[in-house]
């Protein structure tokens, strides 16, 4: 019978272990058969349809972050994630131990793991501080006999309340009962509790759904189903209540000040980056704060204050021998493969300063970038080719978007094509995604479009991934787009224009395309539903530093019609891109008159 049940006198390595033991060795319908003696055949089926098995929870007790981190790594997981607060756990205890929610400090890290065929997992780690001689001793000693918190998470991959619903009721038709949840702000993430039926076989009590985005009403009703106290644990109340109760105006006002504190958070990743210290830590061994300042010419003690805050961020961490690198903060070495070391230097310099000018462009609907430096973004940047360079360095840190792409069919099929196919990248910066496509496609050959000291510095990119052979250059604007070829790329490039600049654009590609042709636009694309984006993030940006804007998919396909061209698909890619598929329409869009697009190419960074 499997099982992780620990004993109660087991320490939080032993815990750790056994957890991260079970997420790498269960296969998710075997577990909901275990977990739900009783569910066979289609229901089986269907549940496991929605729900995939995610982690399994523990909570542990160490005395600081640092010896948190100690013990993570000593056990094999990997916490370079920054944690996050619990809200629904801190609740959860504050209520069992009667205790104030706000002397609680509950953090959340999900070091990765990989399940029995290679799938995503956690090991989702609750930590509650307990400092030596804290009154918190108690409650650390019941909850270590009594493992309320030890659950198996199962993620939810429909966020459509009807489906969240039927899965409730499926759990509550086969044993699980109500045991408590809430929505955690920090995360958007709604958590569903039940206990696990009396016949379950897997050694944990309790067993979580875990679905994207708040939903009130599945939360409502799953937290008044079963009023009143826990079956088997006498004079203990679960979390049984809408996380807005009294301690609510304090998390309100707690969540505001990290939001408020944003600034800071952006500046110390700049300045860490800009001074080179990720260059000269370790990840495996420290070095102390006096070493670094004298490397880099600093003020030690300020160095020092400027480290313990990127341990928060869990950007360094502790060392014995004073700090160390994280995997998070080691993407902000020069070296690193898609280093993000160009991002935080334009994300903490010229943007960061365009951003204190957001409310000009609030009250006016005037970019802020060009109020602040008298000039658009682009004609900023050519004045400063220093400049120029780190904002096409910033635009490859992303190139994380591009991974998926070579793969698109309609890629794929031009690189099978008996002749061998072209590609142009319109505006491609300095060719990290047409050297992703061309290294992937031995047989195309490729155009790239852009600004002459972009040019030179994507010609420098796609020989040295021996790719240049393959490849022609152009300088010039959108008016230029030459025709003839298979496939044209436009990537990150409308959201910097304003509808009628991108109706524009699109004309001048659609007039190049042949009728073959395929259109692939890679942008970050606004949910229709409202769900959490970063291209809700970055519709601010563009807003704000270029007068463009982020779309919505039915944006764009009205913008492809009035250029005569019909939007067939799209897929999604990392760092919430899509990659939009459009070609010629059937019937020609009317004739308009047509004006010069705008002499400035390019995208904006990331």
């Amino acid at each position: 019978m499997p099982t992780t049940t620990t004993p109660p006198d087991a320490d939080d390595a032993t815990r750790l272990l056994a957890a991260a033991a079970f997420v790498r060795e269960h296969d998710s319908t075997a577990l909901l058969r275990l977990l739900l003696p009783g569910l066979r055949g289609p229901r089986l089926r269907a549940l496991a349809d929605h729900c995939s098995f995610a982690h399994a929870a523990v909570l542990v007790f160490p005395p600081d972050q640092e010896a948190l981190h100690d013990q993570l790594a000593a056990c094999g997981l990997a916490a370079d994630a920054p944690p996050t607060p619990s809200t629904v756990v801190r609740e959860r205890l504050a209520l069992r131990h009667g205790h104030d929610a706000s002397g609680l400090d509950v953090a959340i890290l999900r070091p990765p793991l990989h399940g029995p065929r290679g799938e995503p997992r956690v090991v989702e780690v609750f930590a509650l501080t307990v400092p030596p001689g804290s009154d918190l001793a108690p409650i650390a000693a019941h909850e270590r006999a009594a493992q309320h918190e030890a659950h198996l998470a199962f993620e939810v991959g429909s966020a459509d309340p009807l489906v969240l619903d039927g899965l409730c009721a499926l759990l509550a038709r086969h044993g699980a009962r109500p045991d408590g949840g809430g929505y955690n702000p920090h995360e958007d993430g709604t958590v569903l509790y039940f206990t696990a039926p009396a016949g379950s076989l897997t050694g944990y009590r309790r067993l979580e759904l875990h679905v994207a985005g708040a939903h009130p009403d599945t939360l409502a009703a799953h937290l008044g189903e079963h009023p009143g106290e826990h079956p088997g644990t006498p004079g203990e109340r679960p979390a049984q209540r809408h996380p807005h109760g009294p301690a609510e105006p304090h998390r309100q006002a707690e969540t505001l000040l990290h939001l408020l504190t944003g600034a800071w958070t952006t500046q110390a990743l700049t300045v860490f980056a800009r001074l080179g210290l990720p260059d000269l830590l370790d990840t495996g061994t420290g070095t102390s704060a006096e070493a670094l300042a004298h490397r880099v010419g600093a003020h030690p003690q300020s160095l020092a204050t400027l480290l313990r805050y990127l341990v928060m961020l869990n950007v360094v961490a502790h060392h014995p021998d004073g700090f160390r690198l994280t995997g998070t903060g080691a993407l902000l070495r020069t070296d690193a493969p898609g280093s993000m070391r160009p991002l935080a230097l334009m994300y903490g310099g010229p943007f960061y300063r365009s951003f204190a000018e957001l409310g000009h462009t609030v009250r006016t609907g005037q970019a802020a970038f060009d109020h602040l430096f008298g000039e658009n973004h682009f004609d900023h940047f050519a004045r400063d080719p220093e400049l120029a360079e780190l904002f096409d360095r910033a635009m490859a840190a992303s190139s994380r978007m591009f991974e998926p792409i070579p793969a698109h069919p309609v890629l794929a099929a031009a690189g099978r094509a008996p002749d061998p196919g072209t590609v142009v990248d319109i505006a491609g910066g300095n060719g990290e995604l047409l050297g992703h496509v061309l290294a992937a496609h031995p047989r195309l050959r490729g155009v790239l479009l852009e600004r002459p000291h972009a040019v030179a510095a994507a010609r420098r990119l796609l020989d040295t991934a021996g790719c240049g052979g393959r490849c022609t250059y152009l300088t010039g604007d959108f008016a230029d787009v030459p025709s003839g070829a298979d496939v044209y790329l436009l990537s990150r490039v409308l959201h910097d224009w304003s509808d009628e600049r991108c109706r524009e654009i699109l004309r001048h590609v659609a007039g190049a395309m042949p009728a073959h042709a395929d259109l692939l636009i890679v942008e970050r694309v606004l949910p229709a539903d409202g769900s959490t984006s970063l291209a809700t993030a970055w519709d601010l940006h563009m807003m704000c530093n270029t007068g463009g804007r982020e779309r919505r998919a039915d944006h764009f396909a009205r913008l492809l019609a009035d250029a005569g061209l019909e939007l067939v698909g799209g897929t999604p890619l990392p760092l919430d891109g899509t990659v939009l598929h459009a070609r010629k329409a059937a019937v020609p869009a009317p004739a308009r008159s047509d004006r010069r697009a705008p002499a400035a190419v390019g995208a904006t960074a990331h």
